[in-house]
């Protein structure tokens, strides 16, 4: 006979509601194995059963100061003693233990319901700390509800220390991976994948990234193995179906896609979501269905009229009927809910409060503009750091500064960012990369080189650029900046004195105009600043003599006057 041989004859007593002796042969597997500390917590939980409240909390006391001080749900057995005794007092001091120091969450459920019914009995809230086996999980919502809005940095940040907390945490790994993907850092966005599928390979979510990131390197034989195997699945809960679905669809399995949204608008928790409509009907063009395509891109026009996504398409499919041609604008009709970016740009050219309003209401054009900063070439880099420049934000300005630790970008390009940054109010020296040398460069002073910087040299620019603000974009305030920088550096020390602020301003306003083949005239630029035509025609000249503006202009533009 040995412990185990009691533990059966007690659950064969259980079974008939003998609980005298299921109580003796507890205690005797106790007495074979007293260090084993589930006989006493059997034993404590025939000793409750039986109405022996205060024997049962001895023997769990036992478990936890001699025997495993880490079986914390213990706490939570005692708390249920102590309730039953109406102790309640002494339940709510065993709960609020359990819930802080329990990682494993078992008896959640029970616990909250037991707070409850303790709230009400103390005629008071329960003070709690934490619940360590929720530890991170609000974390992750928060993180979850930032990356949706498209702040990726601030998302990333809180999910670094989400899964350094708490490894085995899978959700928040995946999450971590998209972040880092939406910032364009895909080597990292490997690596944290990787993790993932190494402690659990069939995570559906870590399955579908990773076949997301094999496409975006250009993997194609793993990229054909991993697509075949998502084929085969069909997921059961709505949200691993939306996974599936919108992943298939980007990888090109436009067939398996159009099933499984399908699916998703037959079940009818979805059907007011439009995005999901404009996702069925990419996967219907791309499958021939047509007629499909135009059925759902016009319910999602109903849903979102103000987007213009819909009837983006649903001019394209006109024109391919009428044409017969393929949807036109040299575009492939795409699975993100938002115009295409070249589309988008068209449209904010008339209207920067429109481009400001987008940028931070939608994720995923904000991923877009994240995305082709790191990616995109040097005229898309240009144009997105010059519509950064509108949105006073966070993520837009954490985004900046890391661009300016590129080693391979622009220095053009970097200058330009300074530009911007100064605009949204950063006042301090940032770090920024030369080929293989990182220097400190404050923002909010003109990049000149020279050793000083006058207080009437900055009053005009200042008044250029205050002129300049509503009429010409950041690239061409930049350019204004840096002509007059280039001015003073060259006659420098033997710089003129600067008593005729508006002259100067004018200069420089004709010459940035010029320089960007905008329409313009003395007598235009005169009026705007309050002098005559022919003084800042003078000034102009002046300029002109050392920097050699128009001899470079007709390098560039031969027919430029």
């Amino acid at each position: 006979m040995d412990a185990g041989f009691f533990f059966e004859r007690a659950v064969s007593s259980l079974d008939r509601y003998h609980y005298d002796k299921a109580l003796k042969y507890f205690r005797k597997a106790v007495e074979y194995e007293p260090n084993n500390p589930v006989n006493h917590c059997n034993m404590a939980g025939i000793l409750s059963e039986m109405g022996d409240y205060e024997a049962s909390n001895a023997a769990l006391s036992v478990v936890l100061k001699e025997i495993d001080p880490n079986m914390t749900e213990c706490y939570f057995y005692m708390a249920n003693n102590y309730a039953n005794m109406d102790n309640f007092e002494a339940a709510e001091e065993a709960l609020v233990t359990y819930l802080e120091e329990d990682a494993n969450g078992q008896f959640l459920t029970e616990a909250e319901e037991m707070m409850d019914l303790l709230q009400y009995e103390l005629d008071r809230p329960t003070k709690l700390k934490s619940i360590k086996s929720m530890e991170g999980v609000v974390e992750h919502d928060r993180a979850r509800e930032l990356l949706e809005e498209g702040k990726f940095t601030q998302a990333v940040a809180i999910l670094e220390e989400i899964v350094e907390k708490r490894p085995d945490f899978h959700a928040a790994h995946n999450n971590l991976a998209l972040g880092y993907y939406y910032l364009g850092l895909f080597d990292k966005a490997m690596d944290t994948i990787g993790e993932v599928l190494k402690k659990e390979p069939g995570n559906l979510h870590g399955l579908c990234n990773l076949a997301i990131f094999y496409q975006h390197a250009g993997n194609s034989a793993a990229l054909l193995e991993l697509s075949g195997r998502l084929r085969k699945i069909i997921p059961f809960h709505q949200e691993h179906v939306f996974k599936l679905a919108t992943t298939m669809g980007i990888l090109g399995e436009h067939e398996a896609a159009f099933g499984h949204f399908s699916r998703l608008l037959r079940n009818g928790e979805m059907d007011q979501d439009p995005s999901l409509y404009h996702y069925a009907a990419v996967a219907a063009y791309h499958t021939q269905r047509m007629s499909a395509a135009k059925t759902l891109w016009r319910k999602v026009k109903r849903l979102d009229p103000g987007s213009g996504v819909a009837d983006f398409y649903l001019q394209g499919l006109e024109e391919r009927e009428t044409t017969g041609a393929q949807i036109s604008r040299s575009m492939t009709v795409s699975y993100h809910y938002h115009l295409p970016f070249e589309e988008q740009f068209k449209h904010w050219e008339t209207s920067q409060d429109n481009l400001a309003s987008e940028i931070s209401g939608n994720p995923l054009v904000r991923s877009s503009f994240f995305w082709a900063l790191r990616h995109g070439d040097a005229k898309t880099k240009l144009q997105v750091i010059q519509a950064f420049g509108l949105i006073a934000d966070l993520e837009v300005e954490e985004a900046l500064k890391a661009f300016l630790l590129e080693p391979e970008e622009d220095q053009y390009l970097k200058d330009i960012a300074l530009f911007v940054l100064r605009n949204l109010g950063v006042n301090h020296p940032l770090p920024v990369c030369f080929g293989e040398k990182t220097t400190l460069v404050d923002p909010s002073r003109v990049a000149s080189g020279l050793p000083v910087w006058k207080t009437e040299w900055q009053a005009v620019v200042d008044l250029a650029l205050k002129q300049m603000k509503r009429s010409f974009d950041l690239q061409q305030q930049h350019d204004l900046e840096t002509l007059w920088a280039e001015f003073l550096t060259l006659l420098y020390p033997e710089t003129p004195e600067i008593t005729h602020i508006e002259g100067w301003a004018a200069a420089l306003e004709y010459l940035t105009a010029k320089i960007h083949r905008r329409p313009v005239t003395y007598e235009a630029v005169a009026e705007r600043y309050g002098i005559s035509a022919s003084t800042a025609r003078r000034y102009t000249r002046r300029i002109d003599e050392v920097c050699g503006v128009k001899e470079k202009m007709e390098t560039i533009f031969p027919s430029v006057q």
